[in-house]
């Protein structure tokens, strides 16, 4: 293998055009009859009937509905539960049909349509359809990412006493003292360079990182608002389903974050583009949207590939307005300095989380 190594001459190479996935919508029908599909095939050993979306441009190793993101459609019947598993992936769910309860280590909670929650990575999730219908839901994942790179961890050997373990382990070393303690910094020059031992690489300060839950019941009151705004507003009629853990990221995991926007009738928003993508779930209510001048419609009940990254795109609500929930691997960019956002065509390409932020017209009109 080592002869086989290569050495490529890039001297004065221009920059590789990159590929848009085109914009695709997932119609409800469709969605639908895989659910009945899932629900007649016999129970597998691990509980999960499941079928991934998949984008007729992946070419990567598992299916992806977006590049470094999938999507999955997982079904259980009523009585039914799933095996939990250890994964380093992490995930964002939404029910879209039927109830169940989430159990994770000492957490246990239920769950019903449009109820949102987030899955850390190594946490395993036992989920039980306590009810008469099935349970249906949506989880997305940067398990794509992971897979690319071929880091993707995963164990079928998970038990609640592992959690449990691990937080009592964590509990322990906070009371030690830490040997990078002994480590002190080096400093380099005046403008913070330092070096640093290697106790700083594997001794990481932790964030609790928590199994969160949205029900819908406390989310749907608080759109109104949004939903209420005039259509002068300049920003987007949404709100973040905030994660703490995330901190400056302002995500729901680690690499996504979740929306959930009410737009009221007539709203269109101006064509912009991020570098982050974004998939739509349309809860409720109808729009269009164009994509890299492609223009689709959608309806309640579609999964829409909404927005490729760096792809100048802008919705556009109906008669009626409409609710989605949208998926967006916003905190992932951040995290690897690379989130680039332009909020309109006539506007300054920034660095969002080093150039200064873009300022909406909020604080006017609630003056």
């Amino acid at each position: 293998m080592q002869n086989d190594i290569s050495l490529v001459d890039v001297s004065g190479q221009a920059p590789r055009e990159q590929t848009f996935w085109p914009t695709v919508v997932l119609p409800k029908a469709r969605i639908d009859l895989e659910i009945d599909r899932l629900a007649s095939i016999p129970r597998p050993d691990d509980g999960r009937r499941a079928a991934a979306v998949n984008h007729p441009m992946n070419t990567g190793p598992v299916p992806a509905f977006a590049p470094g993101i999938d999507v999955h459609i997982e079904v259980l019947k009523p009585g039914e539960q799933t095996t939990p598993m250890l994964r380093n992936s992490s995930h964002v769910d939404m029910c879209i049909r039927g109830s169940a309860t989430v159990k994770s280590g000492s957490k246990e909670f239920p769950v019903e349509k449009f109820d949102v929650w987030n899955t850390p990575a190594m946490h395993p999730v036992t989920y039980t359809n306590t009810g008469n219908d099935l349970f249906v839901r949506l989880s997305y994942s940067n398990a794509p990412l992971l897979e690319r790179l071929d880091v993707h961890y995963i164990s079928d050997t998970a038990s609640q006493g592992q959690v449990e373990r691990s937080a009592a382990d964590t509990e322990l070393a906070d009371k030690q003292r830490r040997a990078r303690e002994a480590a002190k910094p080096i400093y380099i020059g005046t403008e913070g360079a330092q070096m640093l031992g290697y106790e700083w690489l594997v001794d990481i300060d932790t964030v609790d990182s928590k199994l969160l839950h949205w029900p819908w019941k406390d989310i749907a009151p608080h759109l109104e608002t949004v939903y209420g705004m005039d259509i002068s507003y300049t920003g987007r009629h949404l709100y973040v389903l905030y994660n703490p853990a995330t901190e400056r990221r302002i995500g729901t995991s680690h690499s996504f974050f979740a929306t959930i926007a009410k737009l009221p009738p007539g709203k269109v928003d101006k064509p912009h583009r991020h570098t982050s993508a974004a998939i739509n779930y349309i809860m409720w209510g109808n729009g269009k949207s164009v994509v890299n001048g492609e223009r689709v419609e959608w309806q309640a009940g579609d999964l829409h590939f909404s927005a490729p990254g760096w792809s100048v795109h802008n919705h556009a609500s109906r008669d009626e307005g409409f609710v989605a929930l949208t998926i967006q691997d916003h905190p992932l960019h951040l995290a690897m300095e690379s989130l680039l956002w332009q909020e309109t065509l006539k506007s300054p390409v920034l660095k969002l989380g080093s150039d200064a932020g873009i300022q909406t017209n909020l604080a006017s009109m609630e003056a």
